[in-house]
C-alpha cells in the first residue's frame, strides 16, 4: 500500500493571506473600490480564485467580471511568495513524514501555476509527487474527484491516504473520497468546519495524528 499525506496549500502549507490580501486591495484600487479587512479577505479564500473574485466584486455590489479575474490572477501569481511563508513547523513536519517513508502531494483550489510558483519559490516543491490545483482537472474541491485525481497523479489511492486541511472543503472532498481528514487548526477556517475530524492545533502534532488514523 502507498502511504500518501495529501495538502491542502492555503491556510494549511502556507500562510498566504498577506498576498492575497494585497492583490485583492490592489485590484480594487484599480476599478475605484476601498479594500478589505484581513479577516473579510481569509473569509473569501478556500474556494478558489474565481470564487474569492466573485465574493470581493458581490460585496461592492459588483457582478462578476472576468477581466477582474484575469487582472487579479495575473497580480497574484506574480506576487504570490513576496509576503508568503510556511506555517511556522511546517517544513520539519514534510521532512520528519518524508523520512517516515510517506509519500507527498498537494490538492488546493488555488490555480496550479499559482500553486505551483509558490511551491517553488518556497524551496517545497520536492518534497510533493503530485499537484493538484483548482484548475488541473474538470472538478474542484469539495468534489472528492479532486481528490482521488490528485491521489492518483502521486501513484496513491484512497486506502492509503490522509488528507489535511484548514476548510470544509478540505473535509467534505476527504469524506466523500473515503479518506480520513485531519484540520489545521492554526489555518483560516474556524474550527467548526472540521465536521468531527480531529483537529491538529499546530503542525507538530501531525505526525501523531497520522499515525493514528493510518497506522
Amino acid at each position: 500500500m502507498n502511504r500518501i499525506v495529501v495538502f491542502d496549500l492555503d491556510g494549511t502549507l502556507v500562510d498566504s493571506a498577506a498576498d492575497i490580501h494585497a492583490s485583492l486591495d490592489r485590484l480594487m484600487a484599480a476599478i475605484g473600490q476601498p479594500g478589505f479587512t484581513r479577516p473579510e479577505v481569509i473569509g473569501m479564500i478556500g474556494d478558489g480564485v474565481r470564487a474569492l473574485v466573485t465574493k470581493a466584486l458581490t460585496a461592492r455590489g459588483l457582478p462578476f467580471d472576468e477581466a477582474a479575474l484575469d487582472r487579479f490572477t495575473a497580480d497574484y501569481t506574480a506576487a504570490a511568495s513576496d509576503q508568503t511563508r510556511p506555517f511556522a513547523g511546517i517544513p520539519e513536519v514534510l521532512d520528519s513524514l518524508a523520512a517516515e517513508g510517506w509519500r507527498m502531494a498537494v490538492c488546493t483550489n488555488k490555480p496550479e501555476e499559482a500553486a505551483r510558483k509558490l511551491l517553488d519559490d518556497l524551496g517545497l516543491a520536492g518534497h510533493f509527487a503530485a499537484l493538484g490545483g483548482g484548475d488541473s482537472f474538470p472538478v474542484r474541491k469539495p468534489d472528492p474527484a479532486h481528490l482521488i485525481a490528485t491521489l492518483a497523479a502521486a501513484g496513491g489511492e484512497a486506502s492509503g491516504a490522509v488528507m489535511i486541511g484548514d476548510h470544509r472543503n478540505d473535509v467534505q472532498a476527504a469524506a466523500g473520497a473515503g479518506v480520513p481528514c485531519i484540520f489545521a487548526g492554526w489555518g483560516y477556517g474556524p474550527e467548526a468546519m472540521a465536521d468531527g475530524a480531529p483537529i491538529a492545533a499546530q503542525p507538530a502534532d501531525l505526525p501523531a495524528i497520522i499515525a493514528r488514523l493510518r497506522p
